[in-house]
């Protein structure tokens, strides 16, 4: 809700946000992070700065709806790569969840769409690409700094973004809050919950309190900006979000069961 209602051009919105989240979350985890560069780091910040710039950009775009549900294909996209990439095996539950979710991806540009929303929603796709890299990347180099990529993936975002910012600078106080919360809470904050909840909720109400973002996030866009997804988006929204959240928690479930005696 506040990219939609920030008046300046996505690279300017995520540029800033980028900015004061990288400030920010350098702040608080400094004693924890290691800035050593190793490819998987490096990978995981590059994508991480393209997921954050393609989101703002998608928003923008295109509705709330489609730009986070076409981001939420990303463990699709890793189910994919992850034999390539990682050496890990891709099982038939995670073909069915692919199929699933590409059709479901499908639905999406079946709606009325104006060129810049059809640009959205391939930015959206993007979105999730460059998220499921960020994922590969992040588990490659699992023995890392993970929170180091991060803060590294926000300062590749200040840089890309912003020249813009000063080229067209917030016009007025609610721009400047807005990029203020941003940066400070939808990034900064929420980042630092995240890491102090995952180490103490098991990974399945962790995961299903997750696909909370792709269900609230048009709604708090629909009731403060008004807007509402098509209703092709909302049925491929519908499984898109079945598939990745069913395969999910069977997974979790494969890896809390005992082996046999």
């Amino acid at each position: 809700m506040a990219i939609k209602a920030v008046a300046l051009s996505p690279m300017a919105i995520a540029g800033g946000r980028g900015l004061v989240a990288g400030l920010f979350l350098l702040a608080v985890f400094f004693r924890q992070l290691d800035f050593r560069l190793h490819p998987a780091k490096v990978g995981a910040a590059c994508c991480y700065a393209a997921m954050l710039l393609s989101n703002v950009a998608a928003t923008k775009l295109t509705t709330a709806a489609n730009a986070i549900l076409l981001a939420y294909t990303a463990p699709i996209y890793v189910a994919l790569l992850a034999p390539a990439v990682l050496g890990e095996r891709t099982c038939r539950a995670d073909w069915l969840a692919i199929g699933v979710t590409l059709a479901g991806m499908v639905l999406f540009f079946l709606d009325g769409l104006s060129p810049s929303g059809w640009w959205g929603n391939i930015l959206a796709v993007g979105t999730g690409l460059a998220y499921a890299g960020f994922m590969l990347a992040m588990r490659a180099g699992r023995e890392d700094s993970p929170l180091a990529a991060i803060v590294l993936g926000h300062g590749l975002t200040a840089l890309v973004g912003l020249p813009f910012l000063v080229a067209g600078p917030p016009g007025t106080a609610g721009d400047w809050l807005g990029l203020g919360y941003l940066g400070l809470i939808q990034q900064g904050a929420s980042l630092i919950l995240y890491v102090w909840c995952i180490r103490r909720v098991a990974a399945v109400p962790a995961m299903l309190v997750l696909t909370l973002e792709p269900l609230c996030n048009p709604v708090w866009v629909a009731i403060g900006q008004g807007e509402l997804p098509g209703p092709w988006a909302m049925a491929g929204g519908a499984l898109v979000v079945g598939a990745v959240t069913l395969r999910g928690v069977a997974a979790a479930r494969t890896m809390r069961r005992p082996a046999a005696a």
